[in-house]
């Protein structure tokens, strides 16, 4: 398998270059992030209808990754419940390494081929649920390991990956695979390969939300109201929706504690 991820960077001499063209040619780079994830929206598509369908009967969806994939998957995973107030156990992130690892790298844990599907099985993972793995080089045994077992045990799968034919894409129903070519400092895949990852994550869970109807209008009206700044943005989707005073918008959000039921339950 050749691996486009691993392949040398266009530029050299990087320790050479000034802080301003640095600057300009990681940004150069970024550009054609959004045109490589673009190419990619039929099989996202394909992916989000089955997460929809999935989730709407019940079942959840996990991501599994590792290094910069797990931590992209689990920022995606715990996004969910404040921003669609959905439970924390639809939409399930899980890391190589455990929870220690999303600060720290776990060295190795990557590397084992049985922790991925040991990790989903602490979830009972089952036939109702849907397995996303994501992982930039396609390779990475702790996603393969799990997406194989999960098609051993009919779970459907999915991924998203930055490399053609890849092991993880060959154990995955629906894969993406999102090319985005090598990357400034040869193999960082933190950087082109990881905002790929990032902007498919932010086009699957709001579009499954949405689709989940969590979303009224353009307006998250099921946010969970767990600071200020998400209580005065609540109240003003309640002014603006009802056309009422501030004053007002502030008791009814005070007595419903949701943006939702506020704007159904109110009585001129």
């Amino acid at each position: 398998m050749k691996k486009i991820t691993e392949s040398d960077s266009l530029y050299d001499g990087l320790e050479k270059m000034s802080v301003k063209k640095l600057l300009a040619s990681i940004n150069t780079e970024d550009k054609t992030v959004a045109n490589s994830v673009e190419k990619t929206i039929p099989q996202i598509e394909k992916l989000v209808n089955i997460a929809v369908d999935k989730v709407s009967s019940g079942g959840r969806l996990f991501y599994v990754g590792a290094g910069t994939s797990g931590r992209l998957a689990i920022v995606d995973a715990s996004e969910c419940p404040p921003t669609f107030g959905v439970p924390h156990s639809m939409v399930i992130g899980l890391i190589a390494g455990g929870d220690s690892a999303i600060r720290k790298a776990v060295e190795f844990a990557e590397d084992n081929v049985d922790l991925g599907w040991l990790d989903l099985l602490e979830y009972n993972v089952n036939s109702n649920d849907f397995v996303i793995g994501i992982a930039a080089s396609g390779s990475t045994p702790y996603v393969y390991g799990a997406l194989r077992n999960c098609q051993e045990n009919n779970i459907i799968t999915g991924c998203i990956v930055c490399n053609s034919a890849s092991p993880v894409a060959s154990v995955s129903n629906y894969p993406i695979e999102v090319i985005v070519g090598p990357e400034f400092v040869t193999g960082s895949t933190r950087m082109k390969s990881g905002t790929a990852q990032k902007l498919i994550l932010n086009m699957i869970s709001t579009s499954l939300m949405i689709k989940l109807n969590r979303v009224k209008g353009n307006k998250m009206v099921d946010m969970q109201l767990s600071n200020n700044k998400l209580f005065e943005r609540g109240v003003k989707i309640i002014r603006e929706k009802l056309n009422i005073d501030k004053k007002t918008a502030q008791k009814l959000l005070n007595k419903f504690g949701s943006v939702r039921t506020a704007i159904d339950n109110y009585n001129e």
